[in-house]
């Protein structure tokens, strides 16, 4: 191919030689696409099964492909919007951001409000998560709060994002399924009445290059790879369990009164144990679907691995690895990625997860 194109899904420039690279697309498709319509916007295979039969194909890019993209960020003149996922805070943080932004402005964005309950106000959230972001270091112009899916919220984070950006480019980040391209096309449709031009997945690491949406006076939004965190459990679930790591409805909060030595199953996925303390409500925070399983801790072993797959499903490969905590506050016990359970000041858990998926003890985001 002389002419060069580019997949306006994802970003990858298109070609027709090597069917595991980004931007395959056999040569005779984008022939007879161009054949049809000289001007049309081309998408590649790859982007083309994951809109039209949530397939997805590997990609040859690694994690370090992933960040090298991102490195030069700090070379720009740019307003950087951070997008957040709310239902996941801590796993959708990047780690040492400021040196990817260099001294960027950074917009930070919390993304998801929906799937949160409706009971938890706006500025409760905004001021927890500025409280949260600033024990990471990260110190924004300003937090804001939204749902990709609510127009109203796109429109005035789009006003907001014009005063700041001062006549400069927009670099949006973020680490995988945060809801990045989402929120681009909804600014998009709120703009230009064009619809969902880039890919969009609960597949991590859709975007695989970076994607520019012109603003009309020489500048752009332009949408980056999302970093791979490891340590989300997205990247441990087969394709058709990734539902339960990002929720599309909200998610309605389950109380157990639990009693010391009582185990509560997170599905085949995850498992928490109530070590000691008092007698307590114990709630969890997950995808309305994830079935949850009582059981006591002597014995719960055993019940895992002869449950495991069947009646706790979905599962891992992976073995679960124990971790303990003693809690001296109302805390969130955040299994990252697939929701958190809150438990009272005083007691002793323990939190069983695949081995690399990370758990954290933060004070607690609601209650």
């Amino acid at each position: 191919m002389t002419e060069e194109w580019v997949c306006i899904g994802c970003g990858s420039k298109i070609q027709s030689d090597d069917k595991l690279a980004a931007g395959f697309l056999p040569l005779s498709a984008l022939t007879k696409k161009l054949e049809e319509t000289p001007d049309a916007e081309i998408i590649c295979q790859r982007c083309f099964r994951l809109r039209h039969y949530n397939e997805i194909a590997p990609s040859s890019l690694t994690d370090a492909d992933f960040l090298r993209l991102l490195n030069s960020l700090a070379d720009k003149n740019a307003l950087i919007v951070n997008v957040i996922d709310i239902f996941d805070f801590n796993g959708s943080l990047i780690p040492r951001l400021a040196r990817f932004v260099g001294g960027n402005d950074v917009l930070l964005v919390a993304n998801k409000r929906d799937v949160l309950p409706h009971s938890l106000k706006v500025h409760k959230l905004t001021a927890w998560i500025a409280e949260e972001a600033k024990k990471e270091g990260l110190l924004p112009l300003d937090v804001r709060v939204i749902s990709a899916k609510n127009q109203d919220d796109v429109r005035d984070l789009m006003l907001e994002i014009e005063a700041y950006r001062a006549g400069r480019d927009v670099y949006v980040v973020g680490v995988t399924n945060v809801g990045k391209s989402t929120l681009i096309n909804a600014i998009i449709r709120e703009a230009a009445g064009n619809e969902n031009v880039i890919t969009t997945s609960r597949f991590p690491g859709t975007t695989l290059d970076k994607i520019e949406i012109p603003l009309g006076d020489g500048t752009a939004i332009i949408d980056t790879p999302g970093i791979i965190h490891r340590g989300q459990m997205a990247h441990y679930l087969k394709p058709d369990d990734l539902k339960y790591s990002s929720p599309r409805k909200e998610i309605k909060p389950k109380t157990y009164q639990l009693n010391p030595e009582q185990t509560l199953f997170l599905g085949g996925l995850a498992r928490f144990d109530y070590l000691a303390g008092a007698r307590a409500g114990i709630t969890a925070f997950v995808d309305n679907e994830l079935v949850i399983h009582r059981t006591k801790q002597d014995g719960a072993t055993e019940f895992f691995a002869k449950h495991v797959g069947e009646l706790l499903k979905p599962s891992v490969s992976e073995t679960l690895v124990r971790k303990e905590f003693k809690i001296s506050e109302t805390s969130d016990i955040v299994f990252s990625g697939l929701g958190w359970i809150r438990v009272p000041q005083g007691s002793k858990v323990a939190a069983w997860v695949p081995d690399g998926v990370e758990v954290i003890v933060r004070r607690a985001l609601i209650g």
